[in-house]
């Protein structure tokens, strides 16, 4: 059922990460507005951190979410991967001298210029520009009073890291003044494919600090907005996931492995795709939780080309509006949340 149902017209969003497939995540996101739900908070990993970006800075600036789809067509993957100089005089042994002193084969400056010129655009810079009004009747600590929250894994100090929740009691920095493209581009940062995101050392918050890909420790955060206080949710928190199969039972095609790079990759894309599978298992989870399915395309297809996009968007709109039709506010109230708000 629809927002014009039973169900209220607001709806947090978690956003899983999934790669170049996180395209489909924006034509979910837009056919839940066209449905219209609106959404106050919206909490994403790496793919899942640009399209929740994306949607944070349209709801903050008063535009309809339904732009999406359209934003998302304009990131161009091909240019995600930037060589670092040596990577561009040298080829493929270039790149390996750029993983040994740079910690990855790609410098990611295109997806934070990217990213930060379409929220400037639309009157973000900073987490502060994201600032949600005081709320007397919710949960929420002043920390934590956000439109968009993302994680990043900080392997220097082994934990996960919800940004911009964290920058102050962690990292000893000012979350209003902290760039809401950095923060993403440090959420998608996969290991050892793009150079980390690090975090200078600030008096009383220990060392430097060094972030790479929220999908690492945390790709579908679902539960990071559910109430603390025993309270019923006034609105529901709609997790949208991205499936690497269509439930059929049979396994992913075989890709041939060959090479240090390749295994490499080999290595971060199941990484990925278990993610997916692991995402989802208690079954009020899972009742919340909208299933994309994305087969027939890797996680780091970077050649990426507009018709496969467009199958990508096409899919997240079939899955927002098969969720749609069996959703049930009330009733998931009932068995998952101990009734009425």
């Amino acid at each position: 059922m629809t927002a014009a149902g039973n169900a209220p017209e607001a709806a947090d969003l978690v956003l899983t990460a999934g790669g170049v497939r996180g395209i489909a995540l924006a034509g979910a996101v837009a056919e839940l507005a066209a449905a219209g739900y609106s959404f106050p908070r919206i909490a994403g990993s790496s793919a899942g951190a640009i399209a929740g970006a994306l949607t944070a800075a349209l709801v903050a600036a008063g535009e309809p979410t339904t732009r999406l789809a359209d934003l998302a067509l304009t990131l161009d993957y091909r240019k995600f991967r930037d060589p670092g100089s040596l990577g561009r005089f040298f080829g493929w042994p270039g790149d390996g001298l750029e993983l040994v002193l740079h910690d990855g084969v790609f410098r990611g400056d295109y997806l934070e210029r990217w990213l930060t010129g379409v929220l400037a655009d639309l009157g973000v810079r900073t987490f502060g520009d994201l600032r949600l009004p005081a709320d007397p009747a919710g949960d929420l600590p002043d920390a934590h009073r956000y439109r968009l929250v993302v994680t990043a894994s900080d392997v220097s100090r082994r934990r996960l890291a919800l940004l911009p929740w964290d920058f102050s009691v962690h990292y000893g920095l000012d979350p209003d003044e902290q760039q809401v493209g950095r923060a993403v581009r440090a959420s998608a940062a996969i290991p050892f494919f793009f150079r980390p995101v690090r975090l200078p050392p600030r008096p009383g918050a220990g060392g430097a600090a060094t972030l790479v890909d929220g999908g690492l420790l945390a790709g579908f955060p679902l539960s990071v907005f559910d109430r603390t206080d025993g309270r019923p949710p006034r609105w529901p928190t709609f997790g949208v996931a991205l499936v690497a199969t269509a439930g059929s039972g049979q396994p992913p095609p075989a890709h041939d492995v060959g090479g240090p790079l390749s295994l490499l990759a080999g290595s971060i894309e199941t990484m990925i795709n278990a993610q997916d599978s692991l995402c989802v298992n208690a079954e009020c989870d899972r009742v919340r939780t909208m299933a994309d399915v994305v087969d027939g395309v890797s996680a780091l297809d970077f050649g990426i080309g507009d018709a496969a996009k467009r199958r990508l968007l096409a899919s997240g709109t079939a899955a927002a509006r098969a969720f749609l039709a069996g959703w049930d506010w009330p009733r998931y109230l009932a068995a998952c949340r101990g009734g009425a708000p």
